[in-house]
């Protein structure tokens, strides 16, 4: 009898050592534990792994300026945000873009995702092209653990419903696009005032400054006053082939320095390297950006 006895308490105790087994082993593997994804359309393992992204290409705007454009709007996996806030309708204008940088939830990350798959990104929508010239492209990009979705319209603010050259359904499609763009850009909106942290100022790690010797705009306006470079010797190699246009990048103690003097700059000052003197295009870099090289024309 105590024989049979030993054995039960045995095989019950192995039997609660396999459940544990199984358990840990199952903490580690789904849902939201630990290497589980957060449901819905995961991103990119990495915190800095853009998962939505909203910027204008092209258009018939100077080498330099596209060099510099931000885009309207990042959703990293982190869940960071970050956009470009307003900026002050004034000539020469400021000399960094005005960027802001918000916080969401994994679930809000993924509701927006949703949103945007809703409004087509990810498929063969025809969105056609509207009678108009020289306007930029909006390209929406979507990447998740599954690859990488672009859906690029042509002219979508001036591709409005009054816009020739468009069908019925080129309108509409082009309508669920531009809901999109106006609910990625007013996220309190979007996701309700008391649901996101307010705007707070992008603090870039490094800047990367696209420069070309500083030529009078024969405006009248007398120059700025001259500020001393703080950043590597200008102008640098171009980004890119086939561009006159050098770039550095500026990193470190040195960034700081340049942040500074540039809340005192415009668009238009002229900054002092190596005896001569260059008009500098600012580009904070986002946290997937290493460089100059990742600047394109496109």
């Amino acid at each position: 009898m105590r024989t049979w006895r030993g054995v039960r308490i045995t095989c019950v105790g192995a039997l609660l050592l396999l459940v544990a087994a199984c358990a840990r082993e199952g903490a580690g593997t789904g849902g939201d534990g630990p290497g589980g994804g957060s449901g819905g359309d995961s991103g990119p393992a990495d915190p800095n792994g853009v998962v939505l992204r909203v910027e204008q290409i092209g258009g018939f705007v100077a080498p330099a300026s596209r060099l510099t454009r931000v885009p309207m709007v990042t959703i990293y996996a982190d869940g960071r945000v970050i956009t470009e806030g307003p900026v002050p309708a004034i000539y020469p204008g400021a000399a960094l873009p005005n960027l802001q940088q918000q916080r969401l939830t994994p679930e809000q990350v993924d509701q927006l995702v949703e949103q945007a798959r809703a409004a087509g990104v990810g498929t063969a929508t025809d969105l056609g092209r509207p009678s108009v010239t020289d306007v930029p492209s909006t390209r929406f990009t979507i990447s998740s653990g599954a690859g990488t979705d672009k859906l690029e319209v042509y002219a979508l603010s001036e591709g409005g419903q009054n816009a020739s050259g468009l069908t019925e359904a080129q309108r509409t499609a082009r309508a669920e696009l531009q809901k999109l763009l106006a609910a990625l850009t007013d996220l309190a909106g979007t996701l309700g005032q008391d649901r996101v942290d307010q705007p707070q100022p992008y603090q870039a790690e490094a800047v990367a400054a696209v420069a070309i010797p500083w030529r009078a705009d024969g405006n009248g306006l007398a120059a700025p006053p001259e500020i001393v470079w703080p950043g590597p010797a200008l102008p640098g190699s171009p980004p890119s082939s086939g561009l006159d246009q050098g770039c550095v990048e500026v990193r470190g103690a040195e960034a700081t320095a340049l942040l500074g003097a540039a809340a005192k700059a415009n668009a238009r000052t002229p900054w002092t390297s190596g005896g001569d003197r260059w008009q500098v295009g600012l580009r904070p870099l986002l946290p997937d950006e290493t460089g100059c090289a990742d600047l394109s024309v496109d």
